[in-house]
């Protein structure tokens, strides 16, 4: 289980995020770096203990929410400059390399098997607690990984592709990076919906990652 370390972060992650925001090619507004509001998210756990893997959901002055998930390790993580958000020096761990997980192994290996039903999601802010909350499906049979090195592009539309696979043939795992809530079934082979709190504090839910 993941320790959270109450402790501060310089620069804070907001702080990161902010700038990191604007350069991505599914950043819906122009300007200024945005102010950025906490709506919710989830962590896994890597079973070895070594990269922590948190889900942030972040909601500017517009009203978007941003799905960012964040891997967080201790050294530079090598062919995943691209993804790289940035460096901050954590008050328990120390330095820290921060990454969008979608470019990380470790962490899209632990989404892959939160989608399976092999991983079970972590309370954001709370150390050893799971978050039922946080919903899951998969309607595929045998193995799903991601080839190595990952495989990621960016869109447009509002959602980050990493290429994977399963014992039927190649698949995308699609990380939903604007939120918006979805009261129909989601399609896709699997997927992992979990809920924000909007600006004026109603609680929607939606998908944030599917694999098709």
């Amino acid at each position: 289980m993941a320790t959270i370390h109450r402790t501060t972060m310089v620069p804070g992650k907001l702080d990161l995020l902010g700038a990191w925001l604007q350069q991505q090619p599914w950043y819906r507004a122009t300007g200024a770096p945005p102010a950025l509001t906490r709506a919710g998210g989830f962590r896994l756990d890597d079973p070895a203990g070594e990269v922590g893997i948190e889900f942030i959901f972040v909601t500017d002055g517009a009203g978007t929410t941003y799905h960012v998930p964040l891997a967080y390790r201790g050294a530079p993580l090598p062919q995943a400059e691209d993804g790289l958000v940035g460096t901050s020096e954590h008050g328990v761990l120390g330095r820290r390399w921060i990454y969008d997980a979608a470019h990380d192994p470790v962490a899209v290996a632990r989404l892959l098997d939160l989608v399976r039903g092999e991983a079970e999601a972590q309370q954001q802010n709370q150390s050893d607690t799971p978050d039922p909350s946080v919903g899951r499906h998969w309607a595929g049979s045998g193995g799903l990984g991601a080839p190595s090195p990952l495989q990621v592009t960016h869109t447009e539309q509002g959602r980050t592709t990493v290429a994977v696979a399963d014992d039927a043939g190649p698949r995308f795992l699609d990380v939903v990076r604007v939120l918006a809530p979805a009261d129909d079934a989601v399609t896709g082979l699997g997927h992992v919906t979990a809920g924000w709190t909007r600006l004026d504090g109603t609680i929607v839910r939606g998908p944030v990652a599917v694999v098709r």
